[in-house]
């Protein structure tokens, strides 16, 4: 959760004449049939405040150096102005952090989608995201994979949240109330992890809890200060590489990353 930003030919194929091809198509055929089955489910689609929506992402999404077409499709689809309260639909579509309770904020647009395209997520990846917030973060995520698990350490913002996803139709999103900090090693390993609060550090339960070739997105540094937009990188041999991205200023991760 935000608070701020300081930047920026063929046709049917032929039937096989030995026993051991005829295998090999089928088996081929169950593969682009699980493939398939994964890249297709259903996601909900609003009409209300469309033009302000395609608005936001012209300016301050593409104009700001989005080029991920599918992150900036979602960006399109997902209704922020129904992830606020009522009184901040009208301002919904700025691209500017706002308010939801608690301490807590829904992100800036732009840092929504630039950390949505740090992940390089694939259709079948498994997501885990640290701090539900309002739910709009996991509500892109879903766009791009029909396997977002989200854990929200405040209870009244998981409670809201919840109901959010059951009320617009955000079925496949999993949630949870808990301490980020621990991840969720029941789903675990994951193959992209996101952090929308700022630890001091890079949690080792997250770690251990990336799959290798997997990325985590995290903002790192102290309370209140600029801190550090960081790309971790586990490599196939278990190896961490971590890239500095951008200089933000995200509420702090509570809980076992304050003790």
């Amino acid at each position: 959760m935000l608070l701020s930003f300081g930047l920026s030919l063929c046709n049917e194929p032929l039937k096989a004449i030995q026993v051991d091809f005829n295998v090999s198509f089928s088996e081929s055929e169950t593969h682009k049939s699980a493939v398939a089955d994964t890249a297709e489910w259903d996601r909900p689609r609003f009409s209300e405040y469309e033009e302000e929506r395609n608005n936001l992402v012209q300016a301050g999404v593409i104009g700001q150096g989005i080029t991920d077409e599918k992150v900036i499709e979602a960006m399109r689809s997902v209704p922020r102005h129904l992830f606020v309260h009522e009184s901040q639909q009208n301002q919904a579509y700025q691209n500017n952090p706002l308010p939801i309770g608690h301490g807590q904020t829904i992100s800036q647009p732009y840092i929504v989608a630039y950390m949505s395209e740090m992940l390089e997520i694939e259709p079948g990846d498994k997501v885990l995201e640290i701090g539900t917030g309002s739910g709009y973060h996991a509500a892109v995520l879903s766009e791009l994979t029909p396997h977002v698990f989200s854990i929200e350490i405040v209870e009244p913002l998981y409670e809201l949240s919840s109901g959010r996803y059951e009320e617009l139709g955000y079925h496949t999103i999993k949630t949870k109330a808990g301490d980020g900090y621990y991840g969720w090693e029941e789903h675990a390993p994951f193959d992209k992890i996101i952090v929308t609060a700022a630890p001091g550090h890079i949690p080792s339960p997250l770690m251990d809890q990336l799959k290798p070739g997997g990325i985590m997105a995290i903002p790192v540094g102290s309370p209140y200060q600029t801190q550090t937009l960081m790309k971790v990188t586990k490599t196939e041999d278990g190896d961490v590489r971590t890239e500095r991205m951008l200089p933000v200023r995200f509420v702090p991760m509570t809980g076992e990353a304050q003790d």
